[in-house]
């Protein structure tokens, strides 16, 4: 993408502030290839994490940096696994985190990953950003997610590229996925029959930021319109 190439000098870095940014621009070990706008928005999101022993799955490995940002970020406590198709991939097994090969769109293969890890918190999709993908990631992996878990898409300008099957409201794409959820939370006022526990949605929230999403997953409760105090 060399239309959004930069070097990253001083004086572009002194753009970026926080936790993440300062161990990005830190790195003088394996490369990590990141958008730099990110950098708020993991620390905002994840920054309450770090120093616990959060489960997180990365879905793209690359050559390795990414999971090393995310041992120094999250610290020794937290369990992270990387995943990708790649095989030379496993050469990273063991240096900041646990890397298993395999498809991001193996539901089989996913769940095995998941219950060797423990369960699952943190999931952040870096990986092939090709829309059938992603769809099957995110089916495969909500359901498996903690209370209270983030289902994080990165690089989600890819929805718009033709070559990752993208395009301006291109049915299937994350962008459209994601949209779908938003009208998923709010289901039980289109049909009030569904305003009951066992009906109610396990999505949060949806997030959009510039080239990122996150649902956040928790049980919801039915909804009441009430006053306080009650009329006489």
């Amino acid at each position: 993408m060399p239309a959004f190439a930069a070097k990253g000098d001083e004086d572009f870095q002194s753009a970026y502030r926080g936790r993440s940014a300062e161990i990005f621009f830190a790195n003088d070990g394996p490369v990590i290839y990141k958008w730099p706008h990110y950098f708020a928005v993991y620390d905002q999101l994840l920054g309450p994490l770090v120093g616990t022993e959060v489960r997180m799955l990365e879905i793209g490995v690359c050559k390795g940096g990414s999971l090393k940002l995310w041992r120094e970020f999250f610290g020794p406590r937290a369990v992270i696994f990387g995943i990708d198709i790649d095989r030379r991939c496993a050469a990273f097994d063991g240096q900041f985190a646990s890397v298993r090969i395999g498809s991001q769109d193996d539901s089989d293969f996913l769940r095995k990953v998941v219950a060797e890890m423990g369960g699952l918190d943190v999931v952040l999709d870096d990986g092939s950003h090709v829309a059938s993908h992603q769809r099957a990631s995110f089916n495969a992996l909500f359901p498996l997610l903690s209370e209270g878990g983030l289902y994080i898409i990165e690089d989600m300008h890819t929805a718009y590229w033709a070559e990752y099957e993208g395009g301006l409201r291109k049915q299937g794409t994350a962008v459209e996925f994601l949209k779908e959820k938003i009208d998923e939370m709010h289901r039980h006022y289109r049909n009030p029959e569904l305003n009951r526990p066992e009906s109610m949605p396990e999505i949060e929230s949806v997030q959009f930021f510039d080239s990122i999403a996150v649902v956040r997953k928790r049980k919801q409760l039915p909804r009441f319109h009430m006053p306080r105090p009650s009329p006489q």
